[in-house]
């Protein structure tokens, strides 16, 4: 019997999970450490994965299958695509500079305040949202993949509310009450969709028969199961329900900006750079490959909510006030390209989407990290509080240009491509649809670029005057993805090498084709 290399994957950090919670309340360090290290090695395990797999070989590489629940057709079942392996590097690689960056976040407050800071719980809770991300990822039985894409749900619940940002305008009380709100508001929007999900995976095993995602999408493409128009329709829009939810897809996406907020900075790009990408890599997963004649049905109601997120997210970008809700809304714009690129049905766009949430994660690491590190030394969210940091800060400054030029995707960095391509393939089937979305890519250069000035430049205010530039522990987190921005921007191929086997295959579930250029013969 082979070594059980994904379940290893995700093991590990479940593991130690139970292990940092158990350390005790006196070893606050060694907790720390304990945590970085175990990410440390789930990121290996997560190398691992991805040099043994290939791209060129089956679709679903380094599988796992035991039963589990007989009676009801449940099976641990696991399997990894070239979407799935490159998602779940991606979480392996970016959960190590979360903790890092968040190495004091969760500290006793000062003497005398009457809340206990749990460190070891803090960490714990990173490290057993990631197991249950990576077992989203690898998951191929539908009924697997729902438990942990709902309990995922409750670590994070707890690392918003209990672990909130310090840099709150306010008294104690009202910091705690916008927390709680916060936090409740992402649950029960989670739960709601869950909770609708759940309903069409039962309705999928009455039609199914089992819950395999392999068994049901052969099935469905040799005929031996035959939905009903009305009943894949339906089963569509309850797990696309939930997905749209997690992603989140306007008009489903208001926890975000109150969770990403109130949460601290690491615990803000856990929420946007990995649990989110759960939701859109479900839909290229689930929906597309289980439900493809209903997944064509939705797409141009699907692409005019993409285009309305793209859109939407950026000019309430362009209003903000407060960072950390600005980055939010902006990753709402860009939440929409993906979901633009999934539908759009060209390879294109489907690659462009993929290569997208790998750089999305990475981009926005990058510039809220860096705003966390900000915020951290002038207690204030504000952007209207900061002036001048350039001039005392300058590599602080000069890591936040970079992530802010990321995120208005500018060429030479790696979100540049997946726009470009998401946009590409978008036009070449819905060219009005891609002009719109154009649209988006200014109010970007306008978000960020004011944001930068606001913050970085201009006289130096008196309370930034003192402050301190990036940290050796700082500059261990932010100077790798600065690189890998610039590493993807000029050299994609490593990734889309990856990835395109898969997209070639989720085109070949819906049954659709690249549309041919009209271009006129040449003379």
């Amino acid at each position: 019997m082979s070594f059980p290399l994904l379940t290893a994957t995700a093991a590990l950090p479940a593991i130690g999970a139970i292990a940092t919670a158990a350390v005790p309340a006196a070893r606050r360090t060694a907790a720390k450490w304990l945590a970085l290290l175990v990410s440390l090695a789930t990121l290996a395990l997560a190398i691992t994965v991805l040099v043994r797999f290939d791209p060129d070989g089956a679709r679903y590489q380094l599988t796992e299958s035991h039963a589990w629940i007989a009676d009801f057709g449940v099976r641990y079942e696991l399997g990894v695509d070239g979407i799935g392996v490159a998602l779940l590097a991606l979480t392996a690689l970016l959960i190590p500079f979360i903790i890092l960056a968040g190495w004091h976040d969760a500290d006793p407050l000062e003497t005398g305040s009457r809340r206990w800071r749990p460190t070891q719980g803090f960490f714990a809770l990173i490290l057993a949202v990631e197991a249950m991300v990576i077992i989203s990822f690898e998951a191929t039985d539908v009924f697997l993949f729902y438990i942990f894409f709902e309990a995922m749900l409750i670590p994070m619940y707890f690392l918003i509310g209990g672990f909130g940002d310090r840099a709150h305008a306010g008294s104690d009380e009202n910091a705690a009450a916008q927390r709680s709100y916060a936090a409740v508001k992402f649950l029960l929007y989670n739960l709601v969709g869950g909770l609708i999900m759940l309903a069409a995976v039962i309705g999928l095993y009455v039609v199914a028969g089992n819950f395999s995602l392999q068994e049901i999408a052969e099935a469905r493409a040799n005929g031996t199961l035959d939905m009903a128009t009305n009943t894949e329709r339906w089963l569509f829009l309850g797990f696309f329900f939930a997905f749209a939810v997690k992603a989140p897809l306007w008009p489903l996406h208001t926890w975000l900006p109150n969770a990403m907020g109130e949460a601290t900075a690491p615990v803000a790009v856990l929420i946007t750079a990995v649990v989110d990408k759960v939701g859109t890599f479900a839909m290229l997963r689930f929906c597309l490959q289980l439900f493809p004649e209903a997944s064509k049905w939705a797409t141009p109601a699907i692409l005019v909510l993409a285009l309305i997120s793209i859109v939407y997210g950026a000019l309430l970008a362009v209003g903000q006030r407060d960072i950390k809700r600005l980055v939010a809304y902006a990753s709402i714009s860009h939440f929409g390209f993906i979901i633009m690129g999934i539908f759009a049905m060209t390879s294109q766009g489907q690659s462009g989407a993929t290569l997208y949430m790998i750089n999305h994660g990475i981009s926005t690491a990058a510039l809220m990290l860096v705003a966390g590190f900000l915020i951290s030394r002038r207690g204030s969210r504000l952007i209207a509080d900061y002036g001048g940091v350039q001039k005392v800060a300058p590599v602080l400054a000069g890591t936040f240009l970079i992530g802010s030029l990321a995120t208005l995707s500018l060429p030479g960095l790696a979100p540049f491509v997946s726009e470009f391509l998401v946009l590409v393939g978008t036009f070449a089937r819905y060219p009005v649809i891609g002009i719109i979305a154009t649209f988006g890519i200014v109010l970007a250069a306008l978000y960020t670029l004011v944001l930068y000035q606001r913050t970085m430049t201009g006289p130096v205010k008196p309370e930034v005057s003192a402050m301190p530039d990036l940290r050796l522990r700082e500059l261990v987190v932010v100077a790798p993805l600065v690189v890998l921005l610039i590493f993807l921007g000029v050299y994609p191929k490593p990734v889309t090498d990856i990835v395109n086997p898969a997209v070639k295959s989720t085109m070949s579930d819906v049954h659709k084709k690249d549309p041919k250029p009209e271009v006129e013969a040449a003379k």
